[in-house]
């Protein structure tokens, strides 16, 4: 990054972006166990599809993997637009896709959804399992926006936006709007949200390291 992090001083985290794994419709799993059952029974022969290469939906992928032991070709797509096409036609058997651009598809059995990446279980898919409670323990991929000021902003604003926005996250009409868009309200306090890009930063990194994955 061009900058250090820690010359940001966390107000509050906005919102966080959950992913789905999908699989075309004509591939015989239906949910996280089938899935790796499948992947064993063919290593390397399948692969999943994501919005392109160092996306929050990269490395998803790369997480499935790396806790389920499987070993899958990750296929670079430019957004999720040519993903989620790709997959509807069978050219690539799993995806991870956006809510927005999998939900309908999923609604209507065109694309089977093995399991949402978030830790809870989303209210726009309230059937689909999250893939830690289907078996991948600990489990846990968003992407997600938040509020930061420049470090040194005295404590009293600090506390003054984060009243301030977490108040309107918790406005039902604010709280439709964010899920008309894929994401989930995630309002927390200043000090959450240190926790959490210090944690975001440590999981991420890891994984990076250990999978070779290269920014673009």
């Amino acid at each position: 990054m061009p900058f250090d992090p820690r010359d940001l001083a966390p107000i509050t985290l906005l919102a966080e972006i959950p992913f789905v794994l999908v699989a075309s419709a004509d591939v015989p799993a239906h949910n996280a166990a089938e899935t790796i059952a499948l992947a064993k029974a063919k290593p390397g022969a399948l692969s999943i599809g994501h919005g392109g290469n160092s996306t929050a939906m990269h490395l998803t992928a790369a997480l499935f993997m790396q806790k389920t032991g499987i070993a899958m070709e990750l296929v670079p797509y430019r957004g999720t637009a040519p993903a989620t096409v790709d997959v509807l036609a069978g050219h690539v058997p799993f995806a991870v896709l956006d809510i927005p651009a999998s939900r309908q598809l999923i609604l209507e059995g065109k694309l089977n959804a093995i399991g949402v990446s978030s830790a809870r279980r989303l209210p726009s898919l309230p059937d689909v399992p999250t893939l830690a409670e289907s078996g991948i323990a600990g489990f846990e991929s968003v992407g997600w926006f938040g509020l930061v000021a420049p470090a040194g902003t005295p404590a009293e604003i600090i506390g003054r936006l984060n009243e301030a926005f977490v108040k309107a996250l918790k406005d039902p009409a604010v709280v439709e709007k964010i899920r008309t868009l894929g994401a989930e309200p995630a309002p927390t306090s200043p000090e959450q949200f240190g926790r959490f890009i210090q944690d975001e930063s440590a999981k991420w990194g890891k994984l990076i390291s250990e999978a070779g994955i290269k920014a673009n």
